[in-house]
Formats: C-alpha cells, sequence, structure tokens
C-alpha cells in the first residue's frame, strides 16, 4: 500500500471515531427546538408555535457567536496543537471562557428588558402572537448562560480525550428536557413561558455535566487569569468572525423570510415552517457534526503544512459525507407526512399540506450545503477571506432571502423552501469559479479546487513518509530516516537524534496503544527537512493517551 493512501484511511478512521460525539452534540439544541414545537402545536397552539418559531432568529444570533468563539479557538488550537504550543492552547481556553460569560451576560439583560417591556414589535405585531412570544424570551433568557458556554466546552473535552462526557451531556439534557416539559406544560400548563424554562433548566443540567471536568485540578486545562496571550482573543475574533458572519447574515434571512411569510402567508406560513426546521435541525446535527471533526483536521494540517492530510479531509467530504447526507435527505423525503403527524395531526388543515411540501423540498439542499460549509470553514483556517465573505453572503443571505421574495407571490411557502436549494447551487457555483478565477484554469484536482499555494507543505523530495502496522516494520524505522537525512544533507547529530526519537515512538505507540483492543491499528510517521528545519510528526488511531498522564510526565 502506497503511504498517501494509507494516510487517508487512518483519516478516515479518525474521522469516524470522533463524529458520533460531534453529531450528538450538535443534536442537543435541535432536541429542544423539536420538544418544544411538539409540546406547542399538541398541547399549547398553533400561536405558541409561531413564538417558538420568532425566537428563530434570536438562537442564530447566540449560535452565530457561540459559533465564532468555538470555531475561532477551534482552528487556534488546532494551529497550536500543529506547532506544539501547549501553553497557548491553555490560554485559549481562559480567553475563550471570559468572552463567552462576558457575551451570555449582555445577552441577558437586552433579551430580559425586550420581553419584559413588551419591546417585541421587531419579532411581530400578532396580538394574539406577541404575549406569547415574550413570555417565551423571559424563559429563554434563563438557558443563555449555559448554553453559550455549554456549547464551548466540547472542543476542549476533546483535546482532555473526555469526548464522553460531552455525550452523557447531551443524553441527560434530552431526558430533563422532556420531563421538563411535560411538567412545566401538560401538568402546571405554564404555556409559552413553560417551554422555555424546560429548555434552560436542561441546559444548564448538559452545562454542569461538562463543566466538572474543569474544576478538577488533574484537569490539563482549567480556567485562570494568568499568563494570557491577550492578543489570543482578539485572534479568536478575528479567526471565528467569518462563520459568525454567516450565521449574522442568516439572522437577517430569518428576519425577512419570516416576514414575507407572515405577509403572503400568515401565521400558518410561519408554524409550518419553523416545524419542519425544527426537526430538520436533528438532521442538520450531521453534516454540524461533520464539520466540527473537519475544522480541527484542517487547522492541525495548515499548523503542520500537511497538504497530504489537507487535501484528504476535502476527499472524505465529498467521497463520504455527501453520499450519506443524500441517503439522510431521501429518507426524510419518503417520511414527510409521517414526521409532519409529530406536530399535525389533521391532513384537512392547510397548515397540514404545507408542513408535508416543506419536509419535501428542504432536504435537497443538505448535500450541497455541506459542501458550503467545509469551503467556508477551511477559508477562515487558511486566511482566504474573499471566499469565506462571499460564501457567508451568498449562503447567509442574498440567496435564500432574494429568491423567496422572487418566488412567494407564485409559490406560497414552497418558494423559501426552494430558495433554500437554489441557494445551495449557487454557492457551488461560486467554489467552483472562485478556484477557476484564481488558478486561471478550471479546478480538475483537489489541490486547484482548494487553491492551496504552491509553496504550502514540502515537496516529495523535502519529506518522508513511512506507515508502520506492526513491530517488524518499527526495526527499519531508524534506518529510513537515517539515509534520508542523508540525503538532505543534514548533520549526524540530527540524523541519529531524529531516527532515535520516531523509532522509540513508534515502538511505543505499537507496544501500548495496538494492544488496548482488537481492531487493527496504523502509525503514520512524517519527517520534513524544509528551509533548514526539521519537522518530525508521528500519527496513530490507537485509544486516545490520557492528557492526565501527559502532564504528569513533563511536570517540572
Amino acid at each position: 500500500m502506497n503511504e498517501p493512501k494509507a494516510s487517508a484511511k487512518m483519516i478516515t478512521r479518525l474521522f469516524f471515531r470522533l463524529l458520533p460525539v460531534q453529531i450528538l452534540l450538535a443534536a442537543v439544541s435541535s432536541v429542544n427546538g423539536i420538544v418544544s414545537s411538539f409540546f406547542a402545536t399538541n398541547y399549547v397552539g398553533v400561536d405558541a408555535m409561531s413564538a417558538v418559531g420568532l425566537y428563530g432568529p434570536i438562537s442564530t444570533i447566540l449560535g452565530a457567536v457561540s459559533t465564532m468563539l468555538a470555531g475561532g479557538s477551534a482552528i487556534l488550537c488546532g494551529k497550536y496543537l500543529g506547532r506544539n504550543e501547549p501553553e497557548k492552547v491553555q490560554s485559549l481556553f481562559s480567553l475563550n471562557m471570559l468572552f463567552s460569560a462576558l457575551f451570555a451576560g449582555l445577552c441577558c439583560i437586552v433579551f430580559l428588558i425586550l420581553g419584559v417591556f413588551d419591546l417585541t414589535g421587531l419579532f411581530t405585531r400578532d396580538l394574539a402572537v406577541r404575549p406569547l412570544f415574550n413570555r417565551y424570551l423571559i424563559g429563554q433568557v434563563i438557558g443563555i448562560f449555559p448554553l453559550i458556554l455549554g456549547n464551548q466546552l466540547p472542543v476542549y473535552l476533546s483535546m482532555e480525550n473526555k469526548q464522553k462526557r460531552t455525550m452523557a451531556a447531551s443524553l441527560i439534557y434530552i431526558a430533563v428536557n422532556l420531563v421538563l416539559n411535560y411538567l412545566f406544560v401538560q401538568v402546571l400548563h405554564l404555556e409559552a413561558f413553560g417551554l422555555a424554562l424546560a429548555s434552560s433548566l436542561g441546559m444548564w443540567v448538559f452545562f454542569a455535566v461538562q463543566a466538572q471536568v474543569f474544576l478538577n485540578r488533574k484537569a490539563h486545562l482549567q480556567f485562570r487569569f494568568r499568563n494570557l496571550f491577550l492578543r489570543d482573543g482578539l485572534e479568536i475574533l478575528r479567526v471565528g468572525f467569518p462563520g459568525a458572519a454567516s450565521l449574522g447574515y442568516q439572522t437577517i434571512r430569518g428576519l425577512i423570510v419570516n416576514y414575507l411569510i407572515g405577509v403572503f402567508v400568515g401565521s400558518v406560513g410561519i408554524s409550518a415552517f419553523a416545524a419542519s426546521n425544527n426537526l430538520l435541525a436533528l438532521f442538520w446535527s450531521v453534516p454540524t457534526g461533520m464539520l466540527a471533526v473537519s475544522r480541527l483536521m484542517i487547522s492541525i494540517s495548515i499548523g503542520e503544512e500537511d497538504r497530504q492530510t489537507l487535501t484528504d479531509v476535502m476527499r472524505i467530504m465529498f467521497n463520504r459525507f455527501i453520499p450519506i447526507m443524500c441517503a439522510i435527505s431521501a429518507v426524510i423525503i419518503i417520511c414527510a407526512e409521517p414526521f409532519t403527524r409529530i406536530f399535525f395531526q389533521d391532513p384537512g388543515e392547510s397548515v397540514y399540506g404545507t408542513t408535508v411540501w416543506c419536509f419535501r423540498i428542504l432536504p435537497l439542499c443538505m448535500p450541497f450545503s455541506i459542501i458550503a460549509m467545509h469551503f467556508m470553514c477551511y477559508g477562515q483556517a487558511s486566511g482566504k477571506n474573499v471566499l469565506v465573505h462571499v460564501l457567508a453572503l451568498l449562503d447567509g443571505f442574498i440567496c435564500v432571502a432574494g429568491f423567496t421574495a422572487l418566488l412567494i407571490q407564485w409559490l406560497d411557502l414552497n418558494s423559501a423552501c426552494i430558495a433554500n436549494v437554489l441557494n445551495g447551487v449557487i454557492c457551488l457555483l461560486f467554489i467552483v469559479l472562485y478556484a477557476w478565477f484564481n488558478t486561471k484554469c478550471f479546478p480538475r484536482s483537489m489541490d486547484k479546487l482548494m487553491v492551496i499555494p504552491e509553496a504550502f507543505g514540502a515537496d516529495d523530495d523535502e519529506r518522508l513518509d513511512i506507515t508502520v502496522h506492526n513491530m517488524d516494520e518499527v526495526l527499519a524505522v531508524s534506518r529510513q530516516i537515517t539515509e534520508f537525512c542523508q540525503k538532505r544533507g543534514l548533520d549526524k547529530r540530527r540524523s541519529y537524534l531524529a531516527s532515535l526519537c520516531m523509532e522509540e515512538m513508534a515502538g511505543n505507540v505499537v507496544d501500548h496503544g495496538f494492544t488496548k483492543d482488537q481492531k487493527k491499528h496504523t502509525v503514520d510517521i512524517r519527517v520534513v527537512h524544509k528551509d533548514d528545519d526539521m519537522i518530525l510528526r508521528i500519527r496513530d488511531d490507537c485509544v486516545p493517551f490520557d492528557p492526565e498522564e501527559r502532564k504528569e510526565l513533563i511536570d517540572p
């Protein structure tokens, strides 16, 4: 097996090992929407469902800032991990928590004022819906703090090898949310306020289960004010802003689309659109989880200047993720009516048929969207600001709002669904045209489509890639590295240390990592000599090393 194929197989295994936790994490917020929608439509009424739908743009705003902080931190952490700078990862953790807490406090004050003093005319002028929306907003305020901070912690839990803690927190949240919704809505009849309060209290449980890890003195990452690299705080915002900008545009898009639906279709349209989107959010957790895994791999690859892994990530997206999303989209379309009956039981009601068509059209945009999401993430990590900002503007605002405005007079609510599909097509065309313009030729390879600079990474003669499957192959590592160093003209001391280090480390992985389970494993070794710098990297797909052990090993 040649080395690039072996490396790609390892990356694929790593992706699918990390993916379940990330999908479950992304599904947590969507469960809130589904549960709220179910109890709103079945136990409160259509007006309450409208209130839930009207909260969508606010939820997007919170998601935008959470994404900016979490995404910026993940990308920077990946780069610092790739450069072996753990002290900067610690600083990023503290800065991330500080910024998240400040933003959450500000949001609580603003939204509380809007709800208490009935200043929500921007969202709706419907006299029946507005009081419900005010109470729903006040209830959601209680959960803003744990929502924003809780969304940051999974990035760092993965570095502590505590991904199972995120999974446990997610499952507990789902259970608590269901029980509290039943108690507050069906038993105590708190209506819209009960819907929001159940979600908020559940989110506090979700946050507490995760945060407990970092309150332990043995945790590798801990919140501390000393040794902060304040410049990294601004870097978090700068790197994460393009991703947040996309969700910011989506907030404006949500307000415009809700307004258009309210004018041309009415509250029935808002209820149908909200119900379908809230259930589809559960399925959107799959591409969101995929992107979360890709984001870290992309940023580490850029930090290491690893061209092969960088393109492998995108190939996995095209070859594995898109077929999965096509299959998921097909299942949703086939199950359009059963999904509709979760919220609306009477086929004779206009809201029933409208919701069915939402489930039949909206899923078609999912395979397109995962491409745009990955290229936007890659653009963020590699500094391709034009690509990121134009994609964010197209995907977040121009296409969906524009096509909806053009078509809604003739197609009613279906216009908003079709607009999402057309948006995906336009974004894909822009990615291809962007590559064509920058490379001066039609992109026929992944390198060209990604517009990777020629100087990025090491040339074939500047690097050595070795894949180890067993201890017999470990014994050859030292010889191969020594021969590579001699060929590159390195001095004997550096050659000796490089070959000794990598043979010892590879041997330790085979001895200890390969024996932890019954699965087949490999070790990927890369030696790079570029501009008189020597870079040694070792990667494996074994059971993760415990950071607490590492902390003890390096303790002075």
